[in-house]
């Protein structure tokens, strides 16, 4: 089997180390860095429970491999709080319980923080839309949506406060 040096920015810090070709990114998280707020649902990228940013955008790590990540700025659930302050995003799903078990949470939070990017003020069919690759099995969505709602909400104040 053939090995790979890489070296990547994951969550600000710089990590380098010998992989195997095949060694998926979701696995290189989880098991060589031990960070395992990225869950792993079902190894397919159907369910999105492993949703990263690599380089801002939302990836499913779950079927993407660790070799093709070098180079690359990664977040993690990990890496979005700032200075002991919870993101948005984490707020609001406390907030509007937008969370039941908690699976689906750091994915859903990851593609809304990439969602939001693009779109900072989504109506609830955009977010919907824009949520659409993640599956929650707990919930209708409802509170999903409204935490995406609080959040850009808030997003949009910081973002007003910082001009």
């Amino acid at each position: 089997m053939a090995k790979h040096n890489i070296t990547m920015t994951i969550n600000g810090e710089s990590v380098s180390a010998e992989v195997d070709s095949r060694l998926l990114l979701v696995h290189f998280i989880r098991e060589n860095l031990d960070m395992t707020g990225t869950h792993i649902g079902c190894d397919t990228s159907s369910c999105g429970a492993c949703t990263i940013l690599i380089d801002g955008k939302s990836v499913k790590s779950c079927t993407y491999l660790a070799v093709r990540a070098d180079g690359a700025n990664i977040t993690t659930i990990e890496g979005i709080a700032a200075d002991g302050t919870n993101h948005p995003l984490q707020k609001a799903f406390h907030d509007q319980h937008g969370l039941h078990c908690g699976f689906c949470t750091p994915g859903m939070i990851m593609r809304s923080i990439d969602l939001l990017e693009t779109n900072p003020n989504p109506t609830e069919e955009e977010i919907r839309w824009g949520i659409s690759g993640n599956l929650c099995r707990c919930t209708g969505y409802n509170n999903i949506v409204k935490s995406v709602q609080q959040a850009a909400e808030e997003m949009s104040k910081e973002k007003e406060a910082t001009v």
